[in-house]
């Protein structure tokens, strides 16, 4: 039954792995309150992709609505289908899904404007700039949300508002101290130029600035026990009341959530338990690098006859993308007979909370995405840094000079996403 005095939350995540899981997470804990209403929007394709938890949920009587909006995908010149990022042939095809997202604007308001119980707030991802406009229409609260931690944010607020990125070095890697900071941390320009680096993206950066002036605050998925003097430190000068909700993967406190958080396993998860179960305790080192990070054949090559060298088992998580029957083909010309004593090898998603939680699991090598990160430290595994892009370097410091549970591989030039692309997105 609805009660028109529920508090109404309308959920817009980012379609993107790193962005949606934590919001989703998100949707659950807040249904969890009692009075309270969940409306997480997204898209027929991403909807597929949770479908277990969405059963779960219903199963268990939680308040959470999914609204599925069609993204105009042809429209904006993409193929049908490409509802997500990592579904994205090309970091070049990215202006055209923001474009579509933003198409999303009128759908949306339409159907909050005849929602009952009427919407509370708008809990948007700061990528949807345009929520913004849902947000005054409706005379509601908008809050944005960040897949990231306070560290991160504060860096980038002090590099963009000091304009001290414009004079870290080049493509050289040149570092530079960020500034307003309690310790010392050094970033080159490549390594932090913002999340829409200027100045093909200035168009997105401005929207991106706009929409924050005016929101009520801002969701963080940390935790202020984690990162106390930075989460202060980015309220304060962010002028922004900051709601840190983290770590919301513990909100999966049952195996088959934990399994199954992002998407279904590309691998029966029983069959990975007991994979670990017959290792030594902390004597399995972990590998993913997430979603949208490709890297080259090549590096793939060179990483795996490294894990063959240490002599030591290991999990690894390949997302091939493009170069998939390459990966394929390779892993079939010996690695994988050569290692199958001590090696498990997962083509696509892996239960990741479910892997760094067991007691046999030693390390996890990370791309550094904070969904990963947080995963790794509430698991208590330490970490081997292998940066991707975007605030990952800063995340990377994060663990390595701040947290110090992390140990550099050495990696300092950005690979900007698919199919190990090292150029930036193009304008608009």
């Amino acid at each position: 039954m609805v009660l028109q005095n529920e508090l109404h939350f309308v959920l817009v995540p980012l379609m993107s792995p790193g962005h949606m899981i934590p919001m989703l997470d998100l949707a659950r804990l807040l249904a969890k309150l009692g009075g309270v209403m969940v409306t997480f929007v997204t898209t027929p394709v991403n909807l597929s992709r949770i479908e277990a938890v969405i059963s779960r949920m219903k199963e268990s009587d939680l308040p959470v609505r999914f609204l599925s909006l069609q993204l105009p995908c042809k429209e904006v010149g993409l193929s049908e289908g490409c509802e997500n990022l990592d579904l994205l042939p090309s970091p070049m095809s990215l202006h055209n899904f923001l474009a579509a997202t933003k198409m999303l604007e009128e759908p949306l308001r339409l159907h909050l404007q005849q929602s009952s119980p009427r919407p509370s707030c708008i809990i948007s991802d700061f990528c949807h700039p345009w929520t913004r406009h849902v947000a005054r229409d409706l005379e509601v609260p908008r809050f944005d949300f960040y897949s990231m931690p306070c560290f991160a944010l504060l860096c980038e607020h002090n590099l963009n508002v000091r304009r001290m990125d414009d004079g870290v070095g080049g493509e050289d890697g040149l570092p530079i101290v960020v500034p307003g900071l309690p310790l010392r941390v050094e970033v080159a320009r490549v390594q932090a130029p913002g999340f829409f680096p200027r100045p093909e993206w200035a168009w997105m950066d401005d929207e991106i600035r706009e929409a924050e002036s005016v929101s009520h605050g801002v969701v963080v998925n940390t935790f202020a026990e984690l990162e106390p003097e930075f989460l202060d430190l980015y309220e304060r000068t962010s002028g922004k009341k900051v709601w840190a909700v983290g770590p919301v993967s513990l909100c999966n406190e049952l195996a088959i959530d934990q399994a199954s958080r992002g998407d279904k396993a590309a691998i029966d998860v029983e069959k990975c338990v007991a994979w670990l179960d017959a290792m030594k305790p902390r004597s399995v080192l972990y590998i993913s690098f997430g979603t949208l990070v490709r890297s080259s054949l090549a590096v793939l090559v060179e990483l795996g006859l490294g894990l063959e060298a240490t002599r030591r088992p290991f999990i690894w998580s390949i997302k091939a993308g493009g170069i998939q029957a390459e990966v394929k083909d390779w892993l079939a010309q010996g690695f994988e007979e050569r290692t199958r004593d001590r090696a498990l090898i997962i083509r696509g998603w892996a239960p990741q909370v479910t892997i760094l939680s067991h007691p046999s699991i030693g390390g996890f090598l990370t791309h550094c995405g904070w969904n990963s990160s947080l995963e790794g430290i509430t698991a208590g595994v330490p970490i081997l840094t292998w940066p991707g892009f975007s605030e990952q370097f800063l995340n990377e410091r994060l663990l390595v000079d701040v947290l110090r549970v992390g140990v550099p591989t050495g990696v300092k030039t950005p690979v900007w996403g698919w199919n190990n692309s090292r150029r930036r997105p193009p304008a608009e």
